[in-house]
């Protein structure tokens, strides 16, 4: 299992509540500062996870994100 935290620009206040209907989001809250949105993902293989971003910045609103890949 890999995991990953994508995280989100969106001037959309509901923005938390869309990432967590995406697929593999197992966790989605608002967060202050430079970003609005933090999505934790859990994907199989660590190429699924683009797929998951993909989906995330096909969302009504997202400005952009930025993934972070679990090290272990």
């Amino acid at each position: 299992m890999v995991r990953a935290i994508i995280l989100v620009k969106s001037p959309k206040k509901l923005i938390a509540a869309r990432l967590k209907k995406v697929t593999s989001v197992v966790d989605s809250f608002p967060t202050s500062g430079q970003f609005d949105a933090v999505a934790i993902i859990e994907v199989k293989e660590l190429v699924q996870i683009k797929d998951v971003a993909n989906q995330i910045q096909k969302i009504g609103g997202v400005d952009r994100t930025e993934t972070m890949v679990e090290v272990q």
